[in-house]
C-alpha cells in the first residue's frame, strides 16, 4: 500500500482551488498511504450570501467533514462515501441577518483506506452520506472538542494525524483487496477485471465481496474509476493531449466512447474539464 500515492493521484473536479475558503494539505509521511489530503478553510470566515455551485466527480476518495458553526456554536459531522456519480453540489441562501461565521475541516481518504480508520463494513457507502457517528464515532470524539480551540487548518491537520495514527487498525488490511488494488493501479484501470481473482488466488465472488466489503464496489466499477481519473490526471499534466493516443493507451474501443466515458463521469467533455478546472482556481467553499 505504501507505493499506491505515488503509482496513483486522484483529483477533483477543481484542483487548483487555493484560498480562504478552501486549501489543501498533505498529510506526514506514516499516512500518505492511507491519506489524500487534510483540506478546508483557513480559519472561520463569514459565510457567504449564497453558496456558489460545486461540480463534484468522482475521485475515488471518500471524506470526513466537519462543518462548525462559531455563531452557533455547534458542530456537524459527516462521512461521503465514495461516489461513480458526477453532481452538482450548491448551498442555500442564508437566512437574513448577521452573516454566521463557520469554518470547515475535511480528511480525504483513499477508497482502499477509509475502511482501516472505521471498524464498520464499506458496503453501503457507495452513494451515500452518513453522519459521522455511524462509520467514524472515535474520530469525531477525539476530533470535535478540538475545533474550537484549534481554528487554523494547519492546527486542525496535526491534531487530525495524531488521531487518525491512534486510530489506525493495521489488523484491517487485506492482501487480496491490496494486491488487486496494486494491478489495477498499475494498469491505470485499463484491465479486464474477469482475470482478477486468478491474479490474487480467489474466486471472483470472493473478490467482489472483499472489494464490497472494504470499498463499497465491485472490482470492476472501482477500475473504470480509476481510468476516469488517469485520463483525467493526463487532461491536466500533459503538455499535449493526444485523443486518438489515450484511446490506445487507456484501452477505449474509439474516440467516441472515451468522450462518451469521460462525460459520464464528469457530466462534460475534456477541453470544458480543463475550462472549468482552471475557472475554479480561487474558488471558495
Amino acid at each position: 500500500m505504501n507505493q499506491f500515492y505515488q503509482m496513483y493521484r486522484p483529483h477533483t473536479a477543481a484542483p487548483y482551488r487555493c484560498s480562504q475558503g478552501y486549501r489543501e494539505i498533505p498529510p506526514c509521511g506514516r499516512l500518505k498511504p492511507y491519506v489524500k489530503c487534510f483540506w478546508g478553510t483557513e480559519g472561520p470566515l463569514a459565510a457567504p450570501g449564497i453558496a456558489r455551485e460545486e461540480l463534484i466527480v468522482p475521485d475515488t476518495c471518500m471524506d470526513i467533514i466537519f462543518q462548525v458553526s462559531h455563531t452557533n456554536n455547534n458542530i456537524s459531522g459527516k462521512f461521503v462515501g465514495i461516489n461513480n456519480e458526477a453532481f452538482y453540489s450548491a448551498g442555500l441562501p442564508e437566512e437574513g441577518g448577521k452573516p454566521e461565521i463557520r469554518s470547515t475541516f475535511g480528511i480525504r481518504f483513499f477508497a482502499w483506506s477509509a475502511v482501516l480508520f472505521s471498524g464498520d463494513s464499506m458496503a453501503e457507502v457507495k452513494n451515500n452520506v452518513f453522519d459521522l457517528r455511524r462509520h467514524y464515532a472515535g474520530i469525531q470524539k477525539a476530533m470535535e472538542p478540538l475545533l474550537y480551540e484549534v481554528p487554523t487548518l494547519e492546527g486542525r491537520s496535526g491534531a487530525a494525524e495524531k488521531i487518525l495514527l491512534k486510530q489506525l487498525n493495521e489488523k484491517r488490511h487485506n492482501p487480496y483487496l491490496e494486491t488487486s488494488v496494486y494491478h489495477i493501479l498499475k494498469q491505470k484501470g485499463n484491465l479486464k477485471t474477469a482475470g482478477l481473482a486468478d491474479q490474487v488466488f480467489i474466486s471472483n465472488r470472493q473478490l467482489e465481496r472483499v472489494f464490497r466489503e472494504y470499498m463499497g464496489l465491485s472490482p470492476k466499477q472501482f477500475a473504470s474509476l480509476v481510468r476516469y481519473q488517469s485520463l483525467w490526471n493526463e487532461l491536466l499534466t500533459a503538455p499535449v493531449f493526444d485523443v486518438m493516443e489515450a484511446v490506445h493507451r487507456y484501452g477505449f474501443s474509439d474516440q467516441s466512447h472515451l468522450l462518451h466515458e469521460f462525460k459520464k463521469y464528469h457530466t462534460m467533455l475534456p477541453e470544458e474539464a480543463r475550462r472549468y478546472a482552471c475557472s475554479q482556481s480561487a474558488g471558495e467553499i
